[in-house]
Order: C-alpha cells, then sequence, then structure tokens
C-alpha cells in the first residue's frame, strides 16, 4: 500500500487553467482518434475506452477555480476526437452522418466519461468546501 501511495506522488499534478484543460482534453482525444484509426482500423469502442481515462486525468488536473469547466469540455473532446474514427461517406454530408452515428453509437462511452469527469469535480468540490469551512471555523493562532 505504501509503495502504490509513493508511485502516485511521483507522477506529475499539473494544475491547468479551463482553458487549457479543454486543449488538453481535445488534443489528447484528437490524437488518439488518429492513433485508432491507424492503428485498429477505426475501432469505436478502443476510442470509447481510451476517453474514460483521458476524462479522468482532465478532471483531477483541472485547476480549483476552474473545476466546472471540465465536465464541459470533456465531451466536445470525444465529438471533435470522433472525427477521424467515425466513418465517412462521399462529401462532407457523408462525413457528417458518420459523425452523428458515431455520436449515436458511443452514447454510452460519451455519457461514462463526462460521469466520471462529473463524478471527480463533485468530489474535488466537496473537499475544497469543507476545507475552506475548516479553516474558517479554526481559531486564531495566538
Amino acid at each position: 500500500m505504501a509503495r502504490a501511495v509513493r508511485a502516485l506522488r511521483g507522477m506529475p499534478n499539473p494544475r491547468l487553467t479551463g482553458l487549457g484543460s479543454g486543449l488538453f482534453c481535445l488534443a489528447v482525444m484528437t490524437l488518439l482518434g488518429f492513433l485508432d484509426e491507424l492503428l485498429f482500423g477505426s475501432s469505436l469502442t478502443v476510442y470509447g475506452v481510451l476517453f474514460v481515462p483521458v476524462s479522468l486525468l482532465t478532471a483531477l488536473w483541472v485547476r480549483r477555480g476552474d473545476l466546472l469547466t471540465a465536465p464541459i469540455v470533456v465531451p466536445i473532446a470525444f465529438a471533435v476526437g470522433l472525427v477521424p474514427v467515425a466513418e465517412s461517406g462521399d462529401g462532407s454530408a457523408g462525413r457528417l452522418m458518420g459523425l452523428v452515428t458515431a455520436l449515436a453509437t458511443e452514447a454510452g462511452w460519451l455519457y461514462g466519461g463526462t460521469l466520471v469527469a462529473g463524478s471527480v469535480v463533485i468530489v474535488r468540490r466537496i473537499r475544497l468546501v469543507r476545507r475552506r469551512a475548516a479553516a474558517r471555523n479554526r481559531p486564531p493562532a495566538a
């Protein structure tokens, strides 16, 4: 147990702004979309599975003042990163139809990742509020 705690403490712990977390999530999901297309032949399941840890990292790495942005940017990044993975027909109408179909069929992954990000944000927000209340109720130092 102590070894796992030390390993977690040694991991990077960036604090991203709301815009930074959105750009991080968007860039990673777009990169994963292209890698999925290249390595797995546009597997929507692989893309969805990879989306959940990216959502978790986005929610963990956003700074306290911008907590509420994480559950908002995560689904946007999912949709943007899905463009290279979604099946496409001829022209822009075919690509749009493939994207809409992929969003509809992979809605479970989209909701799951958003739920993960939202849950982490809620827990972090509750801890922040409790810390502030404890600091306010603490007697002044003598």
